[in-house]
């Protein structure tokens, strides 16, 4: 089992920056495949960025070269640097462990509010 914990979020003006950091307790952190996601009022929500255990990342077209995920498995934890914020980067932020097909860990989320 794994709890999470998201932090980070808060109010930006476009173009500027923050850092999300997701805080993960459990055993054998390691193992997991780490997850952003965010959903924005009335849409549903979406992969953002993803890193595997061995570090392989993929990220949505809408973020790509603006986001970067990260993982440090000695403090548990999994950040999303995001740069060049925009207006529709706005939403809730949640971080999500996976194993497998089926098993999945999501953490309460964190708010995002790009705006001038």
């Amino acid at each position: 089992q794994v709890q999470l914990v998201e932090s980070g979020g808060g109010l930006v003006q476009p173009g500027g920056s923050l850092r999300l950091s997701c805080a993960a307790s459990g055993s054998f952190f390691s193992v997991y495949a780490m997850g952003w996601y965010r959903q924005a009022p009335g849409s549903q929500r979406e992969l953002v960025a993803g890193i595997t255990t061995d570090g392989s990342t993929n990220y949505a077209d809408s973020v790509k070269g603006r986001f970067t995920i990260s993982r440090d498995n000695a403090k548990n934890t999994v950040y999303l640097q995001m740069n060049s914020l925009k207006p529709e980067d706005t939403a809730v932020y949640y971080c999500n462990a996976g194993l497998g097909d089926f098993i999945k860990y999501w953490g309460q989320g964190t708010q995002v509010t790009v705006s001038s």
